[in-house]
């Protein structure tokens, strides 16, 4: 392998530079739906967590309401057509309002709490095929507008909690609710006037057992696909889910509350990095140069593993959340620039599936694994399982010699242009 591998090669004179997104008044309106979306993902955490302690249901009502939303999710994206994200945020938007209602008029039990959330969890699961399949026809450099949307989910992911701990400690917890059913519905209603984009679609009305097995066949018969997939979900089991409850109750220990809450916010601020870099840099093998830089990652359990400095600590988080942007822009892009528009969203929702069905249960073993063999030593193994992961997918030919591929997925002209779509979204660029 060549450094040119890795490395961006010059655009040949030929070529002229693909448009910015912003240009697009489609991606324009994505991009503000998909923002106030994530803004209201990032709210939901703290104010679901102050809601059940709230209600006298302790840490294990916590994890109940969270396993009612997540198992959804892994369930149900792959049964969900394209053509539900407008149906998707409306429900997940009443949820949030009688789940506020409930808080306000009466005295909440879990299993409401449970039931509502499991319901903004179906919903969510509605939401996500339809994500990826939506980029290439609302931008012409995929890439970009990936890395953009990733920026955006690193921005939510800062502002989401600190916004909501405000107006739970200043308001009501009722209120934070409100604020998050209102940015579903904002997402809801910028999303109407892109529903005629999702027409160009391959499933048509074919029975779900049908689409299922076609996307199937489309996700098995790409081994750098599957192949990234089946290390993820290792992973995610033994990396992704550790790291989060035991490093984040180990940096508390170790650095307070206060210094916690700045090294997660130097992740935050790594991630943005991150979506900057993959703005710019174009790698000829995208995924190997997004898996060199995952390597970042296995720095994250080390830190608190090994009782680093409080600064040392904040320089890994900057690092682990570029390297995984970075990561996050490098396989989105590869994915929606290799697989045809037709089938996009459902092999989409394999990806998603298999991405995140093993979490959970690394997030429910880790207590019990800390307790037998220390949380400082479940974290040196999640690192060393991430250096030996992302070795293995590195070795993996499909993986490692996976170009560029075109610019945008292959598909009809959707049938909306700039001009049908009123000029609404984010100001930008020229």
């Amino acid at each position: 392998m060549t450094t040119d591998d890795v490395l961006d090669r010059p655009e040949s004179p030929d070529s002229a530079p693909l448009p910015s997104p912003w240009k697009s008044s489609t991606f324009r309106l994505f991009f503000t739906a998909r923002s106030a979306s994530l803004l209201a993902d990032g709210m939901l955490m703290v104010s679901l967590t102050t809601a059940v302690l709230g209600a006298g249901y302790g840490a294990g009502g916590v994890g109940y309401a969270l396993a009612a939303w997540m198992a959804p999710i892994a369930l149900l994206v792959l049964f969900t057509p394209q053509l539900m994200m407008v149906a998707a945020d409306m429900v997940r938007m009443l949820a949030m309002l009688a789940l506020a209602a409930l808080l306000l008029t009466t005295e909440v039990r879990l299993w409401q709490i449970m039931a509502l959330m499991a319901l903004s969890g179906a919903a969510t699961a509605m939401f996500q095929p339809g994500v990826a399949s939506m980029v290439p026809q609302v931008a012409p450099d995929i890439q970009r507008a990936n890395a953009l949307l990733r920026i955006s989910e690193a921005m939510s992911a800062l502002v989401g909690p600190g916004l909501a701990g405000l107006l739970v400690g200043y308001w009501q917890v009722a209120g934070s609710y409100f604020v998050i059913a209102a940015a579903y519905g904002l997402s809801a209603l910028v999303l109407v006037p892109l529903r005629r984009l999702s027409v160009v679609r391959e499933e048509g009305d074919d029975p779900v057992l049908h689409r299922l097995k076609a996307g199937w066949h489309e996700f098995s018969s790409r081994s750098w696909l599957w192949g990234v997939i089946v290390v993820w979900a290792i992973y995610g089991l033994f990396v992704f889910g550790p790291a989060l409850p035991l490093g984040a109750a180990l940096l508390t220990e170790q650095h307070g509350a206060d210094g916690y809450g700045w090294i997660a916010s130097a992740d935050g601020a790594g991630t943005i990095v991150g979506g900057l870099l993959g703005m710019r840099v174009r790698p000829t093998r995208p995924l190997v140069a997004g898996a060199c830089a995952m390597f970042c990652f296995a720095l994250n359990p080390l830190a608190p593993a090994l009782g680093w400095s409080f600064t040392a600590t904040m320089l890994t988080g900057v690092l682990a959340g570029c390297g995984f942007a970075f990561w996050g822009v490098m396989w989105a892009t590869s994915v929606q620039s290799h697989i045809p528009l037709a089938v996009l969203s459902r092999v989409y929702a394999y990806d998603v599936a298999g991405s995140i069905m093993a979490i959970p249960l690394g997030r429910a073993l880790a207590g019990p694994a800390s307790e037998a063999f220390g949380a400082d030593r479940v974290l040196l193994f999640s690192s060393a399982v991430s250096v030996v992961c992302l070795a293995v997918m590195l070795s993996v030919p499909a993986i490692r010699r996976l170009g560029r591929g075109p610019e945008k997925a292959d598909a009809p002209e959707p049938p909306i242009t700039a001009e049908e779509v009123p000029a609404v979204g984010p100001a930008g660029p020229a």
